[in-house]
Protein backbone atom coordinates (compact mmCIF):
# COMPACT_ATOMS: atom_id res chain seq x y z
CA UNK A 1 0.00 0.00 0.00
CA UNK A 2 1.22 3.79 -0.53
CA UNK A 3 0.84 5.81 2.84
CA UNK A 4 1.19 9.91 3.35
CA UNK A 5 2.73 11.66 5.76
CA UNK A 6 2.21 15.13 6.50
CA UNK A 7 4.43 17.26 9.43
CA UNK A 8 5.66 20.61 9.58
CA UNK A 9 2.37 22.54 11.24
CA UNK A 10 2.05 24.24 14.27
CA UNK A 11 1.24 27.44 15.95
CA UNK A 12 2.94 30.60 14.84
CA UNK A 13 1.90 34.79 14.72
CA UNK A 14 0.90 36.07 11.48
CA UNK A 15 3.71 36.82 8.97
CA UNK A 16 5.55 34.10 10.63
CA UNK A 17 6.55 31.30 8.00
CA UNK A 18 6.37 27.00 7.69
CA UNK A 19 7.23 24.31 5.76
CA UNK A 20 5.28 21.66 5.42
CA UNK A 21 6.35 18.32 4.27
CA UNK A 22 4.26 15.24 2.55
CA UNK A 23 6.44 12.35 2.06
CA UNK A 24 5.07 9.23 0.42
CA UNK A 25 6.02 5.41 1.16
CA UNK A 26 5.54 1.69 0.13
CA UNK A 27 5.76 0.19 -3.12
CA UNK A 28 5.48 3.23 -5.53
CA UNK A 29 6.84 3.09 -8.90
CA UNK A 30 6.29 7.28 -9.73
CA UNK A 31 4.29 9.72 -8.57
CA UNK A 32 2.44 12.21 -10.86
CA UNK A 33 0.82 15.34 -9.57
CA UNK A 34 1.10 15.92 -6.05
CA UNK A 35 -1.16 18.92 -4.04
CA UNK A 36 -1.94 20.53 -1.17
CA UNK A 37 -5.30 21.04 0.12
CA UNK A 38 -6.55 23.12 3.28
CA UNK A 39 -9.90 22.66 5.04
CA UNK A 40 -10.77 25.51 7.51
CA UNK A 41 -13.36 24.97 10.22
CA UNK A 42 -17.05 24.78 8.74
CA UNK A 43 -15.91 24.97 5.23
CA UNK A 44 -15.03 23.04 2.45
CA UNK A 45 -11.76 21.73 1.47
CA UNK A 46 -9.81 23.99 -1.18
CA UNK A 47 -6.85 23.49 -3.07
CA UNK A 48 -3.60 25.71 -2.04
CA UNK A 49 -1.09 24.56 -4.75
CA UNK A 50 -0.62 22.11 -6.81
CA UNK A 51 2.63 20.54 -9.17
CA UNK A 52 3.10 18.27 -11.86
CA UNK A 53 5.81 15.21 -12.27
CA UNK A 54 7.03 18.29 -15.02
CA UNK A 55 7.04 21.10 -11.93
CA UNK A 56 4.47 22.79 -13.04
CA UNK A 57 2.60 24.79 -10.45
CA UNK A 58 -0.95 26.42 -9.81
CA UNK A 59 -1.75 28.23 -7.01
CA UNK A 60 -5.22 29.08 -5.30
CA UNK A 61 -5.12 33.15 -5.88
CA UNK A 62 -5.28 33.87 -1.78
CA UNK A 63 -2.19 32.26 -1.55
CA UNK A 64 -0.19 33.63 -4.33
CA UNK A 65 3.63 35.06 -4.00
CA UNK A 66 3.40 34.00 -0.45
CA UNK A 67 3.23 29.71 -0.78
CA UNK A 68 5.89 27.48 -2.70
CA UNK A 69 5.21 23.95 -3.53
CA UNK A 70 8.22 21.40 -4.46
CA UNK A 71 9.27 18.36 -4.87
CA UNK A 72 11.88 15.86 -4.70
CA UNK A 73 10.99 13.54 -6.74
CA UNK A 74 14.09 10.96 -5.74
CA UNK A 75 12.30 11.50 -1.91
CA UNK A 76 8.88 11.16 -2.99
CA UNK A 77 7.90 14.43 -0.82
CA UNK A 78 5.99 17.33 -1.56
CA UNK A 79 6.81 20.63 0.48
CA UNK A 80 4.69 24.12 0.53
CA UNK A 81 6.32 26.82 1.80
CA UNK A 82 4.51 29.11 3.62
CA UNK A 83 5.30 32.81 3.95
CA UNK A 84 3.34 35.77 5.34
CA UNK A 85 1.32 33.63 7.04
CA UNK A 86 -2.45 35.37 7.84
CA UNK A 87 -5.17 34.15 10.30
CA UNK A 88 -7.19 33.23 7.20
CA UNK A 89 -4.63 30.22 6.31
CA UNK A 90 -5.67 28.32 9.38
CA UNK A 91 -6.71 25.23 8.72
CA UNK A 92 -5.81 21.34 8.54
CA UNK A 93 -3.36 20.98 5.27
CA UNK A 94 -3.49 17.59 3.68
CA UNK A 95 -1.39 16.27 0.88
CA UNK A 96 -2.89 14.41 -2.11
CA UNK A 97 -0.75 12.37 -4.83
CA UNK A 98 -1.82 10.46 -7.84
CA UNK A 99 0.45 7.60 -7.15
CA UNK A 100 1.42 4.49 -9.60
CA UNK A 101 1.99 1.73 -7.59
CA UNK A 102 2.09 -1.98 -7.20
CA UNK A 103 -1.30 -2.41 -7.28
CA UNK A 104 -2.24 0.05 -9.85
CA UNK A 105 -2.78 3.87 -9.90
CA UNK A 106 -4.83 5.83 -7.07
CA UNK A 107 -5.15 8.78 -5.32
CA UNK A 108 -3.87 8.90 -1.74
CA UNK A 109 -4.23 11.36 0.95
CA UNK A 110 -2.49 12.10 3.95
CA UNK A 111 -3.95 12.81 7.75
CA UNK A 112 -3.30 16.18 7.59
CA UNK A 113 -1.86 18.30 9.65
CA UNK A 114 -3.15 21.16 11.65
CA UNK A 115 -1.53 25.33 10.90
CA UNK A 116 -2.90 27.99 13.39
CA UNK A 117 -2.06 31.65 12.67
CA UNK A 118 -2.47 34.09 15.72
CA UNK A 119 -3.30 37.94 15.15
Amino acid sequence: QVQLVESGGGLVQAGESLRLSCAASGSIFSINGMGWYRQAPGKQRELVAAITGGGSTNYADSVKCRFTISRDNAKNTAYLQMNSLKPEDTAVYYCNAEVFYDSGYDNFWGQGTRVTVSS
